[in-house]
């Protein structure tokens, strides 16, 4: 195995000595080089020998003690994105319409970009290679999606016959000394009530390994026709999920330090309970994954709040938000326009691309924006956050597009407004409502 060089940068220790785009790269030091978490690994070591296969054919070896050696791939992984083999029945790629961008559609399942860009895995698309590196290398933390503890039903939540036995990985990295970061997407009556007592109390048990558990409320759009039949959450369903959770974390909290388990912020908002503070959340472990989100942001918004001295003004934006965001951006923008004498308009957008129970900011197209907001005087520019137009696939070509392929620049055009894509949390929205620095 090799990885292909796609451009040798100029003046650098390999130009030098003449390797060039389409040779291979095939060790370091003796270690054969497959993807990028072998070639950062190795190339971290005081004296490196590169050894390479050149296009011609020939074999040629390079001695340097500099990790910069010029060396560029055709992609960051330096081979292809490993695709999920799992049919799970809540999948949400698995719910989107026909017609969208084909990157869309691809479900990733990379142990590489757990380490690299915090996704979650399965285990059940995990070689052994892999896991044998990840204990070599002391890859941590690495993120899990586990769903249920319950090898039976994960095996039918996920449609792999490999969904129960991967849980042993689990075990096996945690032996190890790796880390992990693990969520549970809940559907109701599926893997909640017992089930989910269950899934911490196993998780628990490999406490400090398992540093975090999650969990997250099933997504349902409106495109499930022959998929299996779910139901959402609701106040009363959310509520029992929030109490079990509080159970354990109280009791974690007494025996780590650390609450443990914690629910995503959806839980709170559909069970229209008051969100905990920041002390529940511990520091924060799984913020992007929508835990402890809202009230990151509200005490980053209430805290610049009261740092920036800003003199009234005349100014005038838009704000536009998902329907679980939008009370609290309502109160929050209320506060900012008492001190500054700002004009804040809050707009909800309700989710008619996907369904409207599809209620999270992220998710939000460039259409329903556009029909939603097209009869609204916006004012100097519309605020909207950037993970509007984040693509989790980082191709560069859907930069600044929305998840229907329109542009912010199409948007733009079409509202006649300037926008402001806004990330950084609350601290940063209100600057960007005052236009400080």
């Amino acid at each position: 195995m090799a990885v292909k060089i796609s451009n040798v940068k100029k003046n650098s220790i390999c130009e030098l000595k003449g390797i060039k785009a389409e040779d291979e790269l095939l060790k370091i030091n003796g270690n054969d080089i497959l993807d990028v978490l072998d070639y950062d690994f190795y190339m971290t070591e005081q004296n490196l020998t590169l050894t390479f296969k050149c296009i011609d054919g020939k074999f040629k070896v390079i001695k340097t003690k500099s990790a910069d050696c010029g060396l560029e791939f055709e992609t960051y992984l330096m081979d292809k994105q490993q695709h999920c083999k799992n049919k799970c029945i809540f999948c949400f790629i698995d719910q989107l319409p026909k017609g969208l961008r084909e990157s869309l559609y691809f479900k990733d399942d990379d142990s590489r970009l757990s380490f690299l860009f915090g996704n979650y895995i399965t285990l059940t698309n995990i070689s052994e290679h892999e896991i044998e590196r990840i204990i070599k290398m002391h890859i941590s933390p690495v993120n899990i999606s586990v769903h249920t503890m319950n090898p039976e039903l994960r095996v039918q939540m996920m449609k792999n016959k490999n969904a129960g036995e991967s849980l042993k990985i689990i075990k096996r990295l945690a032996d190890a000394g790796i880390t992990m970061n693990t969520q549970l997407v809940l559907c109701p009556g599926i893997n909640d009530g017992d089930e989910l007592r269950y899934s911490i109390e196993q998780l628990s048990a490999l406490y400090p390994s398992i540093q975090s558990i999650a969990a997250v409320p099933v997504g349902l759009t409106k495109f499930r026709d022959g998929l299996p039949k779910l139901e959402p959450y609701n106040k009363q369903t959310a509520g029992e999920v929030i109490d079990i959770i509080g159970e354990y974390s109280a009791k974690f909290r007494k025996e780590f330090g650390v609450g443990l388990c914690y629910p995503a912020d959806e839980f709170f908002i559909k069970a229209e309970r008051d969100l905990p503070n920041a002390d529940y959340y511990d520091d924060y472990p799984q913020l992007d994954n929508g835990v402890g989100l809202v009230r990151s942001f509200y005490d980053d918004f209430l805290d610049e709040l009261d740092y920036i001295s800003e003199k009234s003004t005349n100014r005038k934006v838009t704000l536009a938000t998902g329907a679980d965001f939008y009370p609290y951006l309502c109160d929050l923008c209320k506060k900012a326009e008492e001190k500054y004498g700002v004009e804040i308009g809050v707009q909800k957008i309700i989710n008619n691309f996907f369904g409207e129970t599809i209620t999270v900011s992220g998710l939000i197209t460039g259409i329903d924006l556009y029909e939603q907001l097209k009869s609204i005087g916006l004012g100097e520019c519309l605020l909207l956050p950037s993970s509007m137009i984040s693509d989790y696939t980082n191709h560069t070509e859907n930069k600044n597009k929305f998840l229907d392929d329109m542009t912010v620049e199409e948007l733009e055009s079409k509202l006649n407004v300037k926008i402001v894509l806004t990330n950084g949390g609350g601290g940063q929205l209100l600057r960007d409502i005052l236009g400080v620095k």
